[in-house]
């Protein structure tokens, strides 16, 4: 078949390379001039299996109540006048619920799993480098409570065969000796040595010159402006090329994979996809002092930061990412938000980096309610979804492209999960609503 992928992303390209490798002809269409180039950019780098408890928990509201009109509040609901924030947030509430937390828990997890084990693989088969720790990921706590409701979901996890373990203080300081500076604040750590991290940018630029190589088009530069159905198919996509000039590009099969941008192209088709724009941040700085700099991958639950580090022939870099602000489409950098993150980062690893040389990203993260993405088929017959992966694009990444190809060609996924358009895997006492496939994944999403 000729499948046509829209989005040149982490889930455009590596749903490119596994539908290529089951035979395939495949084009990628972006408005980028190169691939990863929006969300894919400049995220937090991990491969993060553990970081399976969704946004949505029972313990969520009472702290998004109060973090309301908090400028560097970890998840900050901007609110305005639109309809899709507000539908999106009462389903996320309905999401915060213990029953649904477990479910949107065990369907991450099982994805995650599978998708590093993929990336694994794959780097096995290929030699990609993208400057890649895998030394695990530690999850620490400054605070004792939070520390307390880290527990339940991490033996769901361990149960689900995420080896994520429960440490002691001093236990996570043997672990990153960075962290010896904060050892009395230390409440406690969770470990998974099987995580790992490394540059999602690289990566996705890498793994798409493997694919040009193997024949893969890229149509860089192009804008999608519609995707045009007819006798409940898709005909063709509509785009403005870099010239400006108006083309129709047909395919036999279409993967939608433009993240937050996904729902806009499905909404005339009639697929409503509960996606919302999350903007997260990034901090990009020098290592300053490499023995204060961690170089195990950490996340900073209390504060929703994760840290990573790149060593390669560009220098050693520290990567800090994290937080959420659900504000529409905008991309603005808030100078509130970006100074707390660097303010975390002193606290912890005082002198560690360079922050007067300090770089700032902000991209716009497909989120569902559930944190569970929507990958699978649609109500219309040759298209399919591969989105709504919030902040765990990079590690959902490869499973989820593997599983799409698999989809896309007829065959069987080889992960047990809640595929869109599957209407036997949803939620108990959640009707699928097969014309709206994204309402299962998303409260079952």
């Amino acid at each position: 078949m000729r499948v046509i992928v829209l989005g040149a992303g982490l889930l455009g390209v590596t749903s490119a390379y596994f539908l290529q490798q089951l035979g395939h002809e495949v084009t990628v269409i972006d408005r980028q001039g190169t691939p990863g180039a929006e969300t894919s950019f400049a995220n937090g780098g991990q491969i993060s299996v553990s970081h399976a408890e969704p946004w949505a928990n029972p313990s969520a509201p009472l702290k998004v109540l109060q973090w309301l009109g908090q400028e560097d509040a970890p998840l900050l609901f901007r609110l305005r006048a639109d309809m899709r924030q507000w539908l999106w947030g009462l389903q996320f509430l309905r999401n915060c619920t213990p029953a649904r937390t477990r479910h949107n828990i065990e369907q991450i997890v099982r994805l995650g799993t599978y998708s590093r084990s993929v990336l694994q693989q794959l780097r096995a088969a290929t030699g990609i480098a993208y400057d890649q720790r895998t030394q695990g990921i530690l999850h620490f706590y400054t605070n004792a409570k939070e520390f307390d409701g880290a527990l339940a979901p991490a033996e769901q996890m361990r149960q689900l065969g995420c080896e994520r373990q429960v440490i002691s203080a001093d236990e996570a300081v043997r672990i990153e000796p960075a962290l010896a500076h904060i050892r009395p604040q230390l409440a406690g750590a969770t470990y998974t040595a099987e995580d790992e991290s490394g540059d999602a940018n690289q990566f996705t630029r890498e793994l798409a010159r493997l694919c040009a190589a193997a024949g893969v088009q890229f149509r860089m530069g192009h804008h999608i402006t519609a995707l045009r159905e007819a006798g409940g198919h898709i005909d063709h996509v509509e785009l403005t090329n870099a010239e400006g000039r108006f083309e129709r590009v047909r395919g036999d099969a279409f993967v939608l994979a433009m993240g937050s941008f996904s729902p806009l192209l499905a909404q005339p088709l009639g697929i409503r996809l509960p996606i919302y724009p999350a903007k997260g941040y990034s901090v990009t700085m020098p290592v300053k002092n490499a023995s204060m700099a961690h170089a195990v991958s950490l996340t900073d639950d209390e504060f929703k930061l994760v840290f990573s580090r790149y060593t390669s022939a560009q220098g050693d870099r520290l990567r800090i990412a994290g937080t959420a602000e659900l504000n529409g489409y905008d991309r603005n950098l808030n100078p509130m938000r970006c100074e707390a993150i660097v303010r975390r980062v002193e606290q912890l690893f005082p002198g560690a980096g360079d922050a007067s040389q300090a770089q700032f990203w902000t991209g716009l993260r497909p989120a569902t309610p559930s944190n569970v993405p929507l990958i699978g088929k649609t109500k219309v017959a040759n298209l399919f979804l591969n989105t709504g992966h919030g902040t765990l694009g990079w590690t959902h990444a490869c499973g989820s492209g593997k599983a799409l190809a698999h989809i896309v060609s007829g065959l069987a996924p080889e992960v047990d999960f809640a595929f869109t358009g599957t209407s036997d895997r949803a939620a108990p006492g959640h009707k699928m609503a097969v014309t709206a496939p994204s309402q299962r994944a998303a409260n079952n999403a």
